[in-house]
Protein backbone atom coordinates (compact mmCIF):
# COMPACT_ATOMS: atom_id res chain seq x y z
CA UNK A 1 0.00 0.00 0.00
CA UNK A 2 1.59 3.29 -1.07
CA UNK A 3 1.81 6.36 1.15
CA UNK A 4 -0.98 8.29 -0.61
CA UNK A 5 -3.51 5.46 -0.26
CA UNK A 6 -2.51 4.87 3.36
CA UNK A 7 -2.81 8.57 4.15
CA UNK A 8 -6.19 8.80 2.43
CA UNK A 9 -7.67 5.78 4.21
CA UNK A 10 -6.42 6.83 7.65
CA UNK A 11 -7.64 10.38 7.00
CA UNK A 12 -11.14 9.16 6.14
CA UNK A 13 -11.26 6.97 9.25
CA UNK A 14 -10.09 9.91 11.37
CA UNK A 15 -12.80 12.17 9.94
CA UNK A 16 -15.49 9.54 10.55
CA UNK A 17 -14.43 9.18 14.18
CA UNK A 18 -14.18 12.93 14.81
CA UNK A 19 -17.34 13.98 12.98
CA UNK A 20 -19.27 11.07 14.46
CA UNK A 21 -18.24 12.16 17.96
CA UNK A 22 -19.11 15.78 17.18
CA UNK A 23 -22.65 14.86 16.11
CA UNK A 24 -23.01 12.60 19.16
CA UNK A 25 -21.76 15.40 21.39
CA UNK A 26 -21.94 15.20 25.18
CA UNK A 27 -19.87 12.57 26.90
CA UNK A 28 -18.88 10.92 23.61
CA UNK A 29 -17.11 14.07 22.42
CA UNK A 30 -15.73 14.68 25.92
CA UNK A 31 -14.31 11.15 26.08
CA UNK A 32 -12.68 11.47 22.66
CA UNK A 33 -11.06 14.76 23.63
CA UNK A 34 -9.80 13.18 26.85
CA UNK A 35 -8.29 10.24 24.98
CA UNK A 36 -6.64 12.56 22.45
CA UNK A 37 -5.24 14.69 25.27
CA UNK A 38 -3.70 11.64 26.94
CA UNK A 39 -2.13 10.55 23.65
CA UNK A 40 -0.94 14.10 23.01
CA UNK A 41 0.71 14.19 26.43
CA UNK A 42 2.47 10.91 25.71
CA UNK A 43 3.73 12.14 22.33
CA UNK A 44 5.01 15.44 23.68
CA UNK A 45 6.67 14.01 26.79
CA UNK A 46 8.46 11.49 24.60
CA UNK A 47 9.46 14.07 21.97
CA UNK A 48 10.83 16.43 24.62
CA UNK A 49 12.77 13.63 26.32
CA UNK A 50 11.04 13.95 29.69
CA UNK A 51 8.90 10.81 29.54
CA UNK A 52 8.84 8.19 32.28
CA UNK A 53 9.08 10.88 34.94
CA UNK A 54 6.84 11.88 37.83
CA UNK A 55 5.81 14.96 35.84
CA UNK A 56 4.47 12.74 33.07
CA UNK A 57 2.47 10.52 35.40
CA UNK A 58 1.10 13.55 37.26
CA UNK A 59 0.03 15.04 33.91
CA UNK A 60 -1.99 11.93 33.06
CA UNK A 61 -3.79 12.03 36.42
CA UNK A 62 -4.52 15.75 36.22
CA UNK A 63 -5.64 15.37 32.61
CA UNK A 64 -8.18 12.70 33.52
CA UNK A 65 -9.34 14.78 36.50
CA UNK A 66 -9.72 17.84 34.26
CA UNK A 67 -12.09 16.08 31.89
CA UNK A 68 -14.08 14.48 34.71
CA UNK A 69 -14.58 17.85 36.39
CA UNK A 70 -15.17 19.63 33.10
CA UNK A 71 -17.80 17.05 32.20
CA UNK A 72 -19.81 18.37 35.12
CA UNK A 73 -19.76 21.84 33.50
CA UNK A 74 -17.30 23.17 36.07
CA UNK A 75 -15.58 25.75 33.88
CA UNK A 76 -13.11 26.63 36.61
CA UNK A 77 -11.32 23.40 35.71
CA UNK A 78 -9.81 25.28 32.78
CA UNK A 79 -8.01 27.55 35.22
CA UNK A 80 -7.59 25.34 38.27
CA UNK A 81 -5.98 22.27 36.70
CA UNK A 82 -3.00 23.98 35.01
CA UNK A 83 -2.27 25.88 38.24
CA UNK A 84 -2.60 22.70 40.28
CA UNK A 85 -0.30 20.87 37.87
CA UNK A 86 2.22 23.70 38.14
CA UNK A 87 2.18 23.45 41.95
CA UNK A 88 2.62 19.67 41.81
CA UNK A 89 5.58 19.72 39.42
CA UNK A 90 7.21 22.53 41.41
CA UNK A 91 6.83 20.39 44.53
CA UNK A 92 8.48 17.51 42.66
CA UNK A 93 11.20 19.92 41.53
CA UNK A 94 11.94 20.82 45.15
CA UNK A 95 11.68 17.31 46.59
CA UNK A 96 13.78 15.72 43.83
CA UNK A 97 16.38 18.50 43.72
CA UNK A 98 18.79 18.34 41.92
CA UNK A 99 17.33 15.39 40.00
CA UNK A 100 15.15 17.64 37.85
CA UNK A 101 16.09 21.01 36.37
CA UNK A 102 14.06 24.05 35.42
CA UNK A 103 14.08 23.08 31.73
CA UNK A 104 12.21 19.86 32.55
CA UNK A 105 9.69 21.79 34.63
CA UNK A 106 9.13 24.32 31.83
CA UNK A 107 8.73 21.56 29.23
CA UNK A 108 6.23 19.75 31.46
CA UNK A 109 4.05 22.82 31.92
CA UNK A 110 4.24 23.57 28.19
CA UNK A 111 3.15 20.02 27.44
CA UNK A 112 0.17 20.14 29.80
CA UNK A 113 -1.06 23.49 28.47
CA UNK A 114 -0.62 22.39 24.85
CA UNK A 115 -2.15 18.91 24.95
CA UNK A 116 -4.76 19.37 27.69
CA UNK A 117 -5.71 23.01 28.22
CA UNK A 118 -6.04 23.83 24.51
CA UNK A 119 -7.82 20.55 23.70
CA UNK A 120 -10.49 21.24 26.31
CA UNK A 121 -11.68 24.23 24.29
CA UNK A 122 -12.74 21.89 21.48
CA UNK A 123 -15.18 20.30 23.92
CA UNK A 124 -16.35 23.64 25.27
CA UNK A 125 -17.09 25.03 21.81
CA UNK A 126 -19.17 21.96 20.94
CA UNK A 127 -20.96 22.34 24.26
CA UNK A 128 -21.95 25.90 23.32
CA UNK A 129 -23.22 24.97 19.84
CA UNK A 130 -22.52 22.39 17.19
CA UNK A 131 -22.57 25.23 14.66
CA UNK A 132 -19.49 26.89 16.17
CA UNK A 133 -17.25 23.81 16.21
CA UNK A 134 -17.13 23.72 12.42
CA UNK A 135 -15.50 27.15 12.44
CA UNK A 136 -12.46 25.60 14.08
CA UNK A 137 -12.12 22.97 11.37
CA UNK A 138 -12.68 25.50 8.60
CA UNK A 139 -10.02 27.77 10.12
CA UNK A 140 -7.52 24.94 10.51
CA UNK A 141 -8.04 22.12 8.03
CA UNK A 142 -9.97 24.17 5.48
CA UNK A 143 -7.31 26.88 5.57
CA UNK A 144 -4.53 24.30 5.28
CA UNK A 145 -6.13 22.76 2.18
CA UNK A 146 -6.65 26.15 0.54
CA UNK A 147 -3.08 27.19 1.36
CA UNK A 148 -1.71 23.97 -0.14
CA UNK A 149 -3.73 24.29 -3.36
CA UNK A 150 -2.91 27.99 -3.77
CA UNK A 151 0.76 27.39 -3.10
CA UNK A 152 0.87 24.58 -5.66
CA UNK A 153 -0.91 26.66 -8.34
CA UNK A 154 0.57 30.13 -7.99
CA UNK A 155 3.08 30.00 -5.15
CA UNK A 156 6.31 31.79 -6.13
CA UNK A 157 7.57 33.81 -3.17
CA UNK A 158 8.96 31.72 -0.33
CA UNK A 159 8.16 32.56 3.28
CA UNK A 160 11.07 34.27 5.08
CA UNK A 161 13.19 32.08 7.31
CA UNK A 162 14.18 28.44 7.10
CA UNK A 163 11.50 26.84 9.28
CA UNK A 164 9.21 25.82 6.42
CA UNK A 165 10.99 26.30 3.07
CA UNK A 166 8.11 24.84 1.03
CA UNK A 167 5.53 27.37 2.22
CA UNK A 168 4.90 30.43 0.09
CA UNK A 169 3.43 33.86 0.79
CA UNK A 170 0.77 33.20 -1.85
CA UNK A 171 -0.14 29.95 -0.13
CA UNK A 172 -0.52 31.63 3.26
CA UNK A 173 -2.70 34.39 1.81
CA UNK A 174 -4.71 31.81 -0.11
CA UNK A 175 -5.29 29.90 3.12
CA UNK A 176 -6.65 32.99 4.87
CA UNK A 177 -8.90 34.01 1.96
CA UNK A 178 -10.01 30.43 1.37
CA UNK A 179 -11.01 30.03 5.03
CA UNK A 180 -12.93 33.32 4.84
CA UNK A 181 -14.83 32.20 1.74
CA UNK A 182 -15.69 28.82 3.23
CA UNK A 183 -16.74 30.51 6.48
CA UNK A 184 -18.98 32.93 4.55
CA UNK A 185 -20.63 30.11 2.58
CA UNK A 186 -21.14 28.15 5.79
CA UNK A 187 -22.69 31.19 7.49
CA UNK A 188 -25.09 31.71 4.60
CA UNK A 189 -26.06 28.04 4.71
CA UNK A 190 -26.92 27.96 8.43
CA UNK A 191 -28.18 31.50 9.02
CA UNK A 192 -27.91 34.59 6.82
CA UNK A 193 -25.73 37.42 5.52
CA UNK A 194 -24.93 38.92 8.94
CA UNK A 195 -23.78 35.58 10.32
CA UNK A 196 -21.90 34.82 7.10
CA UNK A 197 -19.85 38.00 7.44
CA UNK A 198 -19.11 37.26 11.11
CA UNK A 199 -18.06 33.70 10.29
CA UNK A 200 -15.87 34.91 7.43
CA UNK A 201 -14.01 37.29 9.74
CA UNK A 202 -13.71 34.62 12.41
CA UNK A 203 -12.28 32.12 9.95
CA UNK A 204 -9.81 34.68 8.63
CA UNK A 205 -8.50 35.27 12.15
CA UNK A 206 -8.59 31.54 12.82
CA UNK A 207 -6.60 30.84 9.66
CA UNK A 208 -3.80 33.20 10.72
CA UNK A 209 -3.64 31.56 14.16
CA UNK A 210 -3.84 28.12 12.54
CA UNK A 211 -0.79 28.80 10.38
CA UNK A 212 1.12 30.05 13.41
CA UNK A 213 0.16 26.86 15.24
CA UNK A 214 1.31 24.71 12.35
CA UNK A 215 4.68 26.47 12.16
CA UNK A 216 5.06 26.37 15.96
CA UNK A 217 4.55 22.59 15.92
CA UNK A 218 7.15 22.29 13.16
CA UNK A 219 9.58 24.38 15.20
CA UNK A 220 9.16 22.13 18.23
CA UNK A 221 9.77 19.03 16.10
CA UNK A 222 12.87 20.63 14.62
CA UNK A 223 14.17 21.35 18.11
CA UNK A 224 13.48 17.76 19.13
CA UNK A 225 15.06 16.34 15.97
CA UNK A 226 11.96 14.37 14.94
CA UNK A 227 9.80 14.27 11.80
CA UNK A 228 6.49 13.35 13.46
CA UNK A 229 5.23 13.29 17.03
CA UNK A 230 3.93 9.75 16.60
CA UNK A 231 2.72 7.06 14.22
CA UNK A 232 -0.84 6.55 15.43
CA UNK A 233 -2.39 7.92 12.22
CA UNK A 234 -0.65 6.30 9.21
CA UNK A 235 0.54 8.90 6.74
CA UNK A 236 -0.32 11.76 9.11
CA UNK A 237 1.85 11.10 12.16
CA UNK A 238 0.54 11.37 15.69
CA UNK A 239 -2.30 13.23 17.37
CA UNK A 240 -0.20 16.35 17.84
CA UNK A 241 0.75 16.32 14.15
CA UNK A 242 -2.88 16.31 13.07
CA UNK A 243 -4.31 18.55 15.80
CA UNK A 244 -1.51 21.11 16.16
CA UNK A 245 -3.33 23.92 14.35
CA UNK A 246 -6.74 23.01 15.84
CA UNK A 247 -5.31 23.44 19.33
CA UNK A 248 -4.28 27.01 18.53
CA UNK A 249 -7.54 27.92 16.82
CA UNK A 250 -10.00 26.49 19.38
CA UNK A 251 -9.27 28.94 22.25
CA UNK A 252 -9.30 31.89 19.84
CA UNK A 253 -12.68 30.97 18.31
CA UNK A 254 -14.13 30.24 21.74
CA UNK A 255 -13.13 33.55 23.31
CA UNK A 256 -14.05 35.68 20.30
CA UNK A 257 -17.50 34.07 20.13
CA UNK A 258 -17.92 34.31 23.91
CA UNK A 259 -17.12 38.02 23.99
CA UNK A 260 -19.26 38.68 20.91
CA UNK A 261 -22.26 36.91 22.42
CA UNK A 262 -21.65 38.60 25.76
CA UNK A 263 -21.83 42.02 24.15
CA UNK A 264 -25.02 41.50 22.24
CA UNK A 265 -24.23 39.49 19.13
CA UNK A 266 -27.40 37.63 18.14
CA UNK A 267 -27.14 34.66 15.78
CA UNK A 268 -30.18 32.69 14.73
CA UNK A 269 -29.48 29.37 13.08
CA UNK A 270 -31.76 27.64 10.61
Amino acid sequence: MNTFVKRTISGIILLIIIFGAIFAGGYVWLALMGILSIIGLYELFKALGINKTIMEYAAYILCAASYIVFGQNVLLAVYIMPVLYFIIIMAVYVIKWPGYDINMISKSLFTFCYAVLCMIFLYQIRLESIYYIWLVFISAWGSDTCAYVTGMLIGKHKMPGTLSPKKTIEGCVGGVLGAAIIGFIYGMAVSGTKTAVIFAVLCMAGSVVSQIGDLAASAVKRNCGIKDYGKLIPGHGGVMDRFDSLLFVAPVIYYIMSFALMYGLDIDFI
